[in-house]
């Protein structure tokens, strides 16, 4: 979450608006970017209700009206933390092959490599498509309002003040789980191909995490 909020900050920051640099948020600290509510009390209570396990930093400060051009970079600027959660997928993907490079001469060091790595293209791909939805005040409903003409864009930032509330029932009831589950499968099948990790070792690998 730390490295997704800091894409955040660089972003804005190269746009025009240094709002986030100038409050110290431009840091790779994770105590800069720890929220009481959401990186602590919500995730502790979903893991004891549904076991799913989600949460978000304190937000990035964004000054819109600082943006060379405020709709269009707002869109790009919100797109930058899920594209953050991307990159460090494709590293864990790459540090899971290292751990199979190894595995024969260094069993127990290819073992937790194998599993940090899995774990790693697990919890970023569930993060990139969570924040994905287009809903606000998630990433994906602030693509969605940079995209959209003006009086859709207004009507959908509406629902931004219950969006949170909304997607917090939705995790309790399990739905969230079953929309983004096939959309997480997409970005993994796809690194662990590209990078020659046979399938069957990716899934056990997370069958092993899962259970």
């Amino acid at each position: 979450m730390t490295v997704h909020e800091v894409a955040h900050a660089w972003l804005a920051c190269k746009l025009g608006d240094k709002t986030a640099h100038d409050n110290g948020r431009l840091s790779l600290n994770p105590l800069k970017h720890v929220d009481l509510f959401g990186s602590i009390v919500v995730p502790g209570t979903l893991l004891v209700v549904s076991g799913f396990v989600f949460g978000w930093a304190k937000p990035v400060p964004i000054d819109v009206q600082q943006l060379d051009h405020p709709k269009r970079d707002m869109g790009l600027v919100s797109l930058a933390g899920p594209l953050a959660n991307l990159l460090m997928l494709v590293l864990w993907a790459l540090l899971m092959k290292l751990g199979l490079a190894i595995m024969l001469p260094y069993p127990v060091i290819g073992a937790v490599l194998v599993y940090m790595g899995a774990a790693g293209i697990l919890i970023n791909a569930a993060l990139m498509m969570l924040n994905l939805l287009p809903l606000p005040p998630l990433d994906g409903g602030r693509v969605l309002t940079s995209l959209l003409p003006s009086q859709q864009a207004i009507w959908l930032l509406k629902f931004e003040r219950w969006g949170l509330f909304i997607l917090f029932i939705l995790l309790i009831s399990g739905m969230v789980t079953k929309i983004i589950w096939p959309l997480m499968v997409f970005p993994m099948a796809l690194v662990t191909q590209l990078l020659n990790i046979p399938t069957d070792t990716f899934t056990s690998s997370l069958s092993t995490l899962l259970n």
